[in-house]
């Protein structure tokens, strides 16, 4: 099982994660990330690797690490690089 990816965990960009989309699904006391959370850099939007976990219909992020596209400081993909130490997703 692969640990699911949060506002503020870190990418490989050495940017982190913002959360945005999801403002009410928590791992950690910490928002889940979802498929098009954006990074600290602007724009990079995360692309979910979740295939059957979902929050309001919207894949959720893992870090196995799951892909992100360009951020706006030219960084070219930017992957998760960080998860919950204790939560995971099961799929």
């Amino acid at each position: 099982m692969a640990p699911v990816h949060r506002h503020g965990d870190a990418r490989s960009c050495d940017a982190t994660t913002v959360v945005s989309i999801n403002t009410n699904v928590f791992a950690n006391e910490k928002l889940i990330a979802v498929h098009g959370n954006f990074n600290t850099h602007g724009s990079g939007p995360l692309v979910a690797g979740s295939k059957n976990v979902f929050i309001k219909g919207i894949a959720v992020v893992n870090h196995t690490p799951d892909n992100g596209l360009a951020d706006s400081a030219g960084h070219n993909p930017t992957p998760t690089a960080a998860g919950s130490a204790n939560v995971n997703v099961g799929d």
